[in-house]
Formats: C-alpha cells, structure tokens, sequence
C-alpha cells in the first residue's frame, strides 16, 4: 500500500462538489476542532469559509505563536544547475526554452557558498533542474559535502531519487527534501509536463514515501498555484500529507504555497489566487496541523509578505537567486521564474524585527556527528 492506493479511492469530483457546496454551518463546525480533521480542512479552504477569515486568522496567529514561538527561520535557495531533461511549460528551465545553460563546478560553487556565508545564513536550499546524467548522484555526492562543511542545515529540491540514493545523500549531510507534486490532478499534470521522467505522476506521488522510509529528517510537499483549481490542490495535498503522517511519523513535514510567477515561456494561471485566498490557505493548514512548517518565498511581493510573516509560516527566503551563480554573477537569462521580493535578507530581517518577530539564521545542527 502506498499513497498512491489512496489517491485512487478519493472522488475529484466529489470532494470538488463538497467544496463549493460547503454552508457557514459546515466551516463553524470545523473551526471548534480543526486539528488532523480532513473534512474540517475542506470546510476551511471552501469558499463559505471566506467570511470567517479574520477569525481563523487570529487563531492561526494563536497557533503559530504557541508552537514556534516568535521565531522564524531564514533560509536561502542556491541553484546548481538549470539544465533541465524535462518539458514543463511553467518554467523557465523547460528543456525547449533557448536559454543559457550553467552548471556550477567546485570553483563557481565555493565562491556561491562564501557569499551567502556572508549574509548571515546557516540554512540552505540546493535546488536544480532535473537532469540525471549531468547533475546526479554523482554530482551531488561530490558537491554535498562542501556544502554541509559550511552549513549546519542542508535541504535539496532536485529531481526524485531512489531510497538508497536519498539514504546515500543523508551520510553526506542532507537534512530535508523538497518534492513538489506541482498539481494533483493527472490531467491537468500531463498537459504540462510533456516530455522527460517528470512525465511520471504516479512516481513523483510516490517519491515523499521514497524519501521517509529513507529516513530523511524532514520532507517538503507543495503545489503551484495556478496550474488548477487551488482549493482542490491544497485539498489533496492535505490528504497526502496527513497520509505521510501517520505511515511515517518519524521524519517532520512541510509545505510550500508558490503561486504561479512569470517566466521564459511560461503560461498564465488557469486559476487566480488571489492574496486572499493565500491567506485562507495558510490559516486553514495552521489549524489543520499545528506542527507543521510553512515555507514563504520571495515570488511574494514585500508588503504581502510582511503582513504574512506573523499569520502563520514558520521559514522564509530573502535575498533570493533563481539561477545557478547568480549570487556572484546575476544574469537575467539563466532565471527560473522573476522575483518579487527584491530586499536584502538584513531589510527582510529588519521587518520582522520591527513586527516583534525573531529571525533566526541558525536553526539546529546534529549534534553527534
């Protein structure tokens, strides 16, 4: 058995009608015990539960705070590569765009490291393209250990590997995986991935498990918003993840909430997210798990994410790169998508100090290695 058995059983249809045929009866149920209750989340992210959003957002302020105290961990993306063996239409690393390609050798991946040293970050996200052969297991075993030399926390968002690859990876130093589905509906998965291993849904709905039983510490799950109906996405990414949960409690879970951003050959978003409709997505997921982590990137714009800081996520990125060397060398052509927070990860940390909040650069460390 495995999610994908699951998945199998749940009705899109049926849980899309539940949605949009939810009443303010349904979601005052929910708000009295929201905790690990799948229907409960439903009600929550419905459109009946719009006008209870100051209610829920004052108890995800509540949660957040009861949980993580007024901490919010810093972290930063450093790309490896954007070269890229898949045809996915949203992003600027499709295997068709006629960008230049980069690769980071040990060199340019030093320089990379010693510059976002010099920002002040213990926390750093690997992210890359997905292409096996050039950027791989042998890559990253040659790479991640002069990374985790410099840094006490190391989390990878590359292509899916296998058990042994991710276990492999762990005596390296790797502390958490990202791996997002990008959309739970198979259709809508397969108009935008037209080429390459990403083609696989059921292997990428497969891959979080691959990294559990591998014994990573903690797995990041994420839609992109816009590719469809985002109610429903968050939805069945909530089934996923209390799943996860229970079969593989060991390791600690969170979600990434990026909304759809422009790109070299990108598409528009089927469907708007409005910045109201974050908000509710945030709050419905704190009341829904109280544990679990929230990342915020920089495709959200200054403001927004200043009145987001204290709502309920927990991780932040500023001072962000989409591109591989783009900390030493920015260059426009090699990006992935196009920021929108711009500020220095000092301005970011000066707005959340000026909220009461503490930006914290270095989380933990494993003490008996």
């Amino acid at each position: 058995m495995s999610f994908v058995d699951e998945f199998k059983k749940l009705s899109r249809s049926e849980l899309q009608i539940s949605l949009y045929s939810t009443t303010k009866q349904d979601v005052e149920q929910a708000l009295i015990s929201p905790e690990g209750s799948l229907s409960s989340l439903l009600a929550l992210l419905s459109p009946a539960a719009e006008p209870y959003l100051e209610q829920m957002a004052q108890r995800s302020v509540a949660l957040t705070r009861q949980r993580f105290g007024a901490s919010l961990g810093m972290y930063i993306p450093l790309y490896l590569s954007n070269l890229c063996a898949n045809e996915c239409d949203y992003c600027g690393f499709t295997m068709s765009n006629k960008i230049k390609r980069k690769t980071l050798s040990e060199k340019e991946l030093l320089k990379e490291l010693s510059l976002v040293k010099n920002m002040g970050y213990d926390s750093i996200l690997l992210v890359s393209g997905e292409h096996e052969t050039k950027v791989g297991m042998d890559y990253f075993k040659q790479m991640l250990p002069l990374i985790k030399q410099q840094f006490s926390h190391v989390a990878m968002e590359v292509q899916p590997l296998e058990q042994a690859d991710y276990q492999s990876l762990i005596e390296d130093g790797l502390d958490a995986v990202m791996l997002y589905q990008e959309t739970y509906n198979p259709v809508t998965y397969a108009n935008h991935h037209t080429r390459g291993k990403k083609k696989d849904f059921r292997y990428r709905l497969e891959s979080p498990e691959r990294v559990a039983k591998a014994g990573v510490d903690k797995i990041g799950l994420g839609v992109l918003l816009g590719l469809d109906d985002w109610r429903l996405d968050a939805l069945l990414m909530g089934h996923h993840l209390a799943y996860l949960e229970k079969h593989y409690w060991r390791s600690r879970y969170s979600i990434s909430l990026p909304r759809l951003r422009p790109c070299t050959g990108g598409v528009p978003p089927k469907v708007e997210l409005t910045d109201k409709g974050l908000v509710q997505m945030i709050c419905a997921f704190r009341l829904f798990n109280q544990q679990l982590e929230i990342s915020l990137s920089t495709r959200e714009s200054p403001a927004l994410r200043d009145n987001l800081f204290a709502l309920g996520v927990t991780n932040v990125s500023a001072g962000s790169s989409t591109q591989p060397g783009g900390y030493d060398e920015p260059n426009s052509q090699l990006d992935q998508f196009e920021i929108s927070d711009e500020r220095t990860p000092m301005e970011v940390a000066t707005a959340m100090s000026v909220r009461g909040l503490n930006p914290v650069w270095k989380d933990w460390e494993m003490g008996w290695k």
